[in-house]
């Protein structure tokens, strides 16, 4: 998302939710906030990504179709791996007005936040505007039966670092790049290595794996996987590419899921589905994920622009 263009500043009641929501601490240099759980210790959230365009390209309908898969779950949050956008309450507050979507969302910048202002993203006006939005660089969610790591991907990506005709990029609070990089891998094997939750997620803006429009994100691959790996995630979860999918890691448990279909999709390209090894599923097109976790099983299911669920994984621990 790029600069917003906020016109006035609209307050929403706070949900239980959202008042339970706190910072309490930090584990190693990462900003930690606490989430309650479901009473049986539950829990379950709905994953979007590369929203925006005021409602265009279907973003209402995916919308919509949140809002009901929302209350059927009986979400706890939602979990936002990118935006691209310049208006964010006509592509936010009016968009995902369902009543179920009235809980807290988290979100992770992405390589379009970079571009304008960085900081006018991580603004706590935004929050004035719409109580439900937090965005930082990188921060951890602890939600009881699962601790979230957000990861801020886009300071790793090289291309952006080389000159730009089109784009200029905002890395004022991510530079030197070097010691920032450094600092974030560091912090981030120190949060894994620290955790004792049940089910270990990592949520950043670009892929590990895909087979979409932009690919594996080499640096990532490089640079985070062997941490990840390490220490035993069970999801990487990311936007970026403009579509859908779902990858299984041949020498860990990862599972890597794209939910990049928030509005504008229809890429039309697919890099190396045939010989990438564990492509479970691949959808070029608009739509979102749900992930329900217990103590037990984790269940993810994929749904497209009507609601329908079009591809479904559950494992057992």
């Amino acid at each position: 998302m790029a600069a917003p263009a906020c016109s006035s500043l609209k307050s929403l009641a706070l949900s239980k939710a959202i008042l339970g929501l706190w910072l309490v601490s930090t584990i190693a240099e990462l900003q930690r906030y606490e989430h309650p759980s479901n009473v049986d210790g539950s829990l379950s959230f709905l994953i979007i990504g590369d929203w925006g365009r005021r409602g265009t390209y279907n973003q209402t309908e995916v919308a919509l179709q949140m809002g009901r898969i929302g209350e059927k779950l009986s979400i706890n949050f939602v979990i936002s791996t990118g935006i691209e956008d310049t208006s964010f309450e006509e592509s936010f507050t009016k968009i995902y007005n369902a009543k179920s979507l009235q809980k807290q969302w988290y979100s992770v910048l992405g390589n379009h936040d970079y571009r304008g202002d960085v900081e006018e993203q991580l603004s706590p006006i935004l929050r004035k505007i719409d109580s439900r939005w937090l965005c930082l660089r990188s921060f951890i969610v602890d939600a009881e039966i699962a601790e979230i790591f957000f990861v801020d991907t886009t300071p790793f990506v090289d291309k952006y670092f080389a000159t730009q005709k089109d784009h200029v990029y905002d890395w004022k609070g991510a530079s030197p790049r070097e010691e920032y990089i450094a600092n974030l891998l560091k912090d981030v094997d120190s949060a894994l290595r620290e955790s004792t939750a049940r089910w270990k997620i990592v949520v950043g803006h670009h892929a590990i794996r895909s087979v979409g429009h932009h690919g594996d994100t080499k640096e990532l691959v490089k640079q985070l996987l062997p941490i990840l790996e390490a220490n035993n995630i069970d999801l990487y979860m990311n936007g970026h590419d403009h579509c859908l999918e779902h990858i299984s890691s041949s020498v860990s448990p990862i599972q890597f899921l794209t939910s990049g279909g928030g509005s504008k999709a229809w890429r039309g390209d697919v890099k190396g589905m045939k010989q990438m090894d564990g492509v479970k599923f691949y959808y070029d097109d608009q739509g979102f994920i749900s992930v329900q976790v217990t103590q037990t099983n984790a269940k993810i299911a994929f749904y497209d622009v009507f609601g329908n669920v079009i591809h479904k994984w559950s494992v057992s621990k």
